[in-house]
């Protein structure tokens, strides 16, 4: 099992960058050159560590804190590129959901709003610890993006975002 000193041992991080470089030379790689790379699936940084890949916001976290996360980490400005320690904070799974983009197949263009077309009105909605809460029924989606960003705000605090 990989821990903090192994990590140190192998690697140098920069809380001010968010990135990883090797301390030494390790087979192809050159002591000094930025470690991993950006997996073409998720789009998060990926390093490999005694032949196990390791998220590099994982890592990070456990650089900084002595200690791996016990949930997920969550990139405050939703690029998962961004390891920086300014940007990373402990989140479980709810929290990280709240704090997600807008899906890219949406009919009303904002996240949490969606058209009903049996109502004909659109509908609010959140989900808080795996239940759904259905806000209310608006006229326009914009009414619904409001109501669906104040119900965010109280139920996720921090973690609430409009997704756009």
């Amino acid at each position: 099992m990989l821990n903090t000193d192994r990590i140190r041992e192998l690697l140098h991080y920069d809380p001010d960058t968010g990135e990883f470089r090797w301390r030494n030379k390790t087979g192809r790689q050159a002591a000094g050159s930025v470690a991993g790379g950006i997996m073409s699936s998720t789009g998060y940084r990926r390093i490999r560590l005694d032949k196990k890949d390791y998220l590099a916001s994982r890592l990070a976290w456990a650089y900084m804190t002595g200690e791996f996360p016990e949930h997920l980490i969550d990139h405050i400005n939703r690029d998962q590129t961004d390891d920086r320690w300014a940007n990373l904070r402990a989140a479980d799974k709810s929290q990280n959901a709240a704090n997600c983009k807008v899906y890219s197949n949406s009919t009303s263009g904002f996240k949490g709003v969606h058209w009903l077309k049996k109502d004909r009105r659109w509908l609010a909605h959140l989900a808080v610890r795996g239940k759904r809460i259905r806000v209310g029924l608006f006229d326009s989606a914009e009414e619904a993006h409001r109501a669906y960003l104040a119900a965010a705000e109280q139920h996720h605090g921090a973690y609430a975002t409009a997704g756009q």
